[in-house]
């Protein structure tokens, strides 16, 4: 968005029209544009994870479009591309403002507090972006993930012969792209509720649309508007204005003075709209210089005249190729091989693993709660770096030298002067051979198919007969032979889904070291798999025990005091009740709090947020991890390419949804509420508790959750035992002990 041109633009050339007349139409979105637009649930920064109304708003105003004829297409953005001066800064911004928000809800000022959380800047759409495909997949809706900028890719869209969007919905910087007209509002009305009408019972209300509207902007009407300026000082004043393509031109950014986007328009016509002439009268200004403005501007121009964008082939295009500068690469961003575009365009992968590539650095986030402890940070700098290399490194090999000798480096929101660096030869060779041989079809994990949520239907087990015989033969069928018999069947194609997902899962487990070399389960593996026994059979609770032996394995699922300096913890009764309390509402952060789709409305903490930061990025990397398992068995050529299920893939893969700490938040609570009462254990109490309870998170089922929370705790502790008896390094077993026979007394 331009800030200063929309709010010109609101009152001199905003048009509005029935919705209806696009009737018929094919209506491009700018994904980004829609969720920044998008009614926001305050506490969704608060509490972490996906917001847990967004799929039922967004699904409501968009069958209300359908209604009314309108077809729709949305486009995401993908690659990092042009210029960022402060990567760090909003994810700073919003963690203060999260901590203002915090600060003002411990001081009794719940609605300041909401309204600090709704503007603190956070979840970004970029957050939100899978989500969003998830919801558009599941209903029918389609969508393209543009190579880089979504809006070269609907501008792209709309100037094509075959016309494949009619009208496009998005900012203003559409403009820059050679768009004439764009859609900036839809205005829908619906039918009041009568209360008092006989019969009528309370539900959604229904489009009214005679009423309904939307608004839009012509490039004419703002020339004429603005004194009959011509389409090129027009997109100079935008670009000079300041957006995300580039920052606004530094003498229209003082302190003591407001430029409208009418002086910035003024201002360009004084120097003959010229930017070049504009930047060599303030070339004494400290910013102009430093930020080297003009070859910014030029680095902007050649990016949006000579964008990449996927053509209706499936080809990566430069536009106007033929005029393209040789550094266009500085102005865009590296291209990556058209394979991975084409999975990306699909929604088959996530862009971040391959920003890290293509760009060659990798930038890690404040979180939500802000990052402060050094745990938190320990987990992102020294021991989830292993991961994200190893990741790197399985993609590179099977990609072209270039990559294979990219440098890349990691930049911390905390610590910007230290960068840590890599170049990916000296990761090589990754592990991908020594994972290669899992397309046999059956392994040691044959009876636990489903773990990690992948399912695995009786019918499509082919090759059952050579599996039982190498599983039942080992003694007698020597290694080697299970090993040439794997490579025999390594690159036969795979067309069942499961099938492949299967593959994929048992790489990821080898990677992580469940099973070994020899497909047979490690010590972490059968603590794993003592776990899913307990846990139940649901994705969900699945991805919760996984979660839960990651954090074991990285030491942080304890009672250690992280955070000291966050509110939220457990405040009632004596230290050993508090550190009690705190394991088992840690344990409950892993799981998900039964919600209807409702915005939040409950207590908050902090202090779980923060340790919900860390499973965050646990997950993050784990799920990065499954994903470029899955490309590289695409690259080498082991799975059919000629299909069309390919966010059908995506969603099947496990850790797709981050849940939010809710969970965590409400055992803490509960818990440290039942020491009001003389006896916390009696039944009585805990009765009458439950009771109450339900009224702390009103559109929740409190007493399904809480069972949920026992049933994953008792899956926890269970694998902590095992883990003791298979001799792992387990901390403080003892203490868990204690929990485990405290938590029996007051469930």
């Amino acid at each position: 968005m331009v800030p200063t041109f929309d709010t010109w633009a609101a009152t001199k050339v905003t048009k509005s029209l029935l919705l209806s007349s696009l009737q018929g139409s094919v209506v491009g979105i700018d994904a980004t544009y829609y969720l920044e637009n998008t009614a926001k649930e305050p506490l969704v920064s608060a509490l972490g994870g996906f917001p847990l109304a967004l799929e039922s708003s967004v699904v409501r105003e968009l069958k209300d479009l359908q209604s009314i004829g309108l077809r729709l297409h949305f486009v995401f953005s993908a690659l990092d591309h042009g210029l960022d001066d402060d990567p760090f800064g909003p994810s700073l911004a919003a963690a203060n403002n999260n901590a203002l928000a915090f600060e003002t809800y411990e001081n009794y000022q719940p609605v300041q507090a909401i309204q600090v959380f709704r503007n603190s800047g956070a979840p970004t759409p970029q957050a939100l972006a899978e989500y969003l495909k998830k919801t558009l997949h599941k209903h029918g809706i389609p969508f393209t993930v543009a190579p880089y900028s979504a809006l070269a890719q609907l501008a792209y869209f709309e100037k094509h012969p075959d016309g494949f969007v009619d009208a496009i919905y998005g900012p203003a910087e559409l403009f820059l792209y050679g768009v004439d007209k764009i859609i900036t509002k839809f205005e829908l009305a619906h039918q009041p509720y009568d209360p008092l009408e006989r019969g009528n019972v309370k539900k959604t209300p229904q489009l009214a649309p005679e009423n309904s509207d939307f608004l839009w902007i012509n490039r004419g009407n703002c020339l004429e508007a603005l004194g009959r300026i011509s389409s090129s000082v027009f997109d100079n004043a935008l670009l000079l204005a300041g957006s995300k393509i580039l920052r606004s031109f530094p003498p229209t950014n003082k302190p003591g003075k407001t430029y409208s986007f009418r002086d910035t328009v003024n201002l360009l016509m004084g120097s003959g709209g010229n930017v070049s002439t504009i930047c060599n009268q303030y070339a004494d200004d400290e910013e102009v210089q430093r930020l080297d403005y003009l070859g910014r501007y030029k680095q902007a121009m050649a990016g949006i005249r000579h964008h990449v964008v996927i053509t209706s082939e499936g080809d990566i295009e430069t536009l106007d190729k033929n005029n393209a500068p040789h550094d266009l690469h500085d102005c865009v961003g590296q291209r990556l091989p058209e394979e991975l575009n084409m999975y990306l365009s699909r929604g088959m992968i996530r862009p971040r693993v391959l920003n890290w590539l293509a760009s060659g650095t990798i930038l890690i986030l404040a979180p939500y709660d802000g990052g402060d402890s050094k745990v938190y940070q320990n987990l992102v700098r020294q021991q989830l770096e292993p991961l994200r290399r190893q990741t790197l490194s399985l993609l590179a090999d099977s990609l072209n030298r270039y990559y294979q000798r990219k440098e890349i480096t990691t930049k911390y929101w905390f610590d910007s002067n230290t960068l840590s660096s890599v170049n990916i030869k000296d990761l090589l060779p990754s592990p991908k051979d020594s994972i290669n041989s899992w397309n046999v079809k059956e392994d040691a994990m044959l009876d636990r198919q489903q773990t990690l949520g992948v399912r695995t239907p009786a019918n499509i087990r082919e090759h059952e007969g050579l599996t039982k015989t190498l599983r039942n033969n080992r003694k007698i069928f020597p290694l080697a032979a299970y090993r040439s018999l794997s490579e025999v069947y390594r690159m036969q194609i795979m067309r069942q889904r499961p099938s492949h997902l299967r593959q994929k899962a048992k790489r990821f487990l080898q990677l992580r070291g469940y099973v070994d070399r020899q497909h047979q389960l490690t010590a972490w593996g059968k603590v794993l798999d003592s776990m899913l026994s307990i846990a139940g059979p649901q994705a969900q609770q699945e991805k919760a025990v996984l979660l839960a032996v990651e954090l074991m394995r990285f030491g942080l699922l304890n009672a250690d005091t992280m955070f000291s300096a966050y509110s939220g913890a457990p405040s009632r009764s004596n230290d050993i009740d508090k550190r009690n309390c705190m394991l088992v509402s840690r344990v409950a952060c892993l799981g998900r709090l039964i919600h209807q789709p409702r915005g939040y409305s409950g207590p908050l903490s902090r202090h779980i947020l923060a340790y919900h930061s860390m499973v965050s990025a646990v997950q993050a990397s784990l799920r990065d991890m499954l994903e470029i398992c899955l490309v590289t068995m695409f690259l080498e050529g082991g799975i059919d390419r000629e299909r069309e299920d390919w966010m059908d893939i995506a969603l099947q893969l496990p850790l797709f949804d981050e849940d939010s700490c809710a969970l965590g938040v409400m055992m803490l609570h509960y818990l440290d509420e039942l020491f009001v009462r003389e006896d916390p254990t009696s039944e009585t109490t805990r009765e009458e508790m439950t009771s109450k309870s339900q009224g702390w998170v009103v559109h929740s089922d409190f007493k399904a959750s809480r069972e949920l929370a026992y049933r994953l705790w008792d899956a926890v502790y269970r694998g902590v035992k095992k883990a003791k008896d298979s001799g792992e390094d387990v901390q403080d077993i003892q203490m868990w002990d204690e929990v485990d026979q405290w938590l029996s007394l007051r469930r």
